[in-house]
């Protein structure tokens, strides 16, 4: 089922049910590694941050000022792991609500001994809202969210005007939008919806070559073999006029 109507002719009456809040997520199940375990009870109270309807203070949970970059959804970490490392004078925060995910990041981030990334598993949406305060963001990263491939339920995906709009608000001026799919038709959606938003600029002539901060995954790298395109997006927060 659709979250919103289709035409105007579905418009919700008075008694209609209240349309679901936009989600950056679905829950699926996974299955939790013994890794993933000990990481997520060793390492979850350092680097997993607890969910509150209060601003956060990244100089105190880094313990530096540094360019702030979110990441919504990052799956189980590896390029997130491999991105942080490769900005180390960039502070990450992930959010993630897979706990096998989380798991993963966690132990990439002991391995690699990372010290510039948080977790959040939690709904980035109600992250963004109420507690990444407007104008803080470097950057936010969007890699292959789920496409949701089947045309009635295009509506479920994340990249729609209105998330667009409230998103771009926690983006400083000049700061970036990152968005990479490897589904055509969601790519085409992305790049109307961002490109409709008045408050970014397109910082290529359509879609972007991948930044070289980005790494391959394993599953790109595997439809790349078989021809399968990837496409990234980039898109910056126009500056205020002088």
């Amino acid at each position: 089922m659709s979250d919103t109507p289709d035409s105007p002719d579905q418009a919700l009456t008075p008694d209609s049910p209240p349309r679901r809040a936009i989600k950056s997520f679905v829950v699926r199940a996974g299955r939790m590694g013994t890794g993933q375990i000990k990481a997520l009870a060793e390492l979850g109270p350092r680097y997993v941050l607890p969910f509150k309807p209060e601003r956060l203070n990244p100089a105190e949970v880094f313990g530096r000022e540094a360019p702030l970059v979110l990441e919504i959804g990052f799956g189980m970490g590896g390029a997130t792991a491999q991105i942080a490392k490769t900005l180390p004078e960039h502070d990450f925060i992930g959010c993630e609500v897979h706990e096998p995910g989380v798991g993963a990041l966690l132990k990439l981030i002991d391995e690699q001994q990372l010290s510039n990334i948080r977790i959040f598993q939690h709904d980035a949406v109600e992250v963004l809202e109420q507690m990444v305060a407007p104008g803080s963001l470097a950057g936010v990263h969007i890699f292959f969210p789920d496409p949701w491939h089947k045309k009635r339920h295009n509506k479920r995906r994340l990249i729609q005007p209105d998330f667009v709009a409230k998103l771009v608000q926690h983006i400083r001026p000049g700061g970036y939008l990152h968005c990479a799919t490897d589904w055509e038709p969601y790519a085409q959606q992305m790049l109307e919806v961002l490109s409709a938003e008045p408050q970014l600029e397109n910082s290529a002539a359509g879609y972007a070559e991948k930044p070289a901060y980005r790494p391959l995954t394993k599953f790109e790298n595997r439809g790349l073999k078989l021809g399968h395109g990837v496409w990234d997006l980039v898109f910056r927060r126009r500056q205020p006029a002088p």
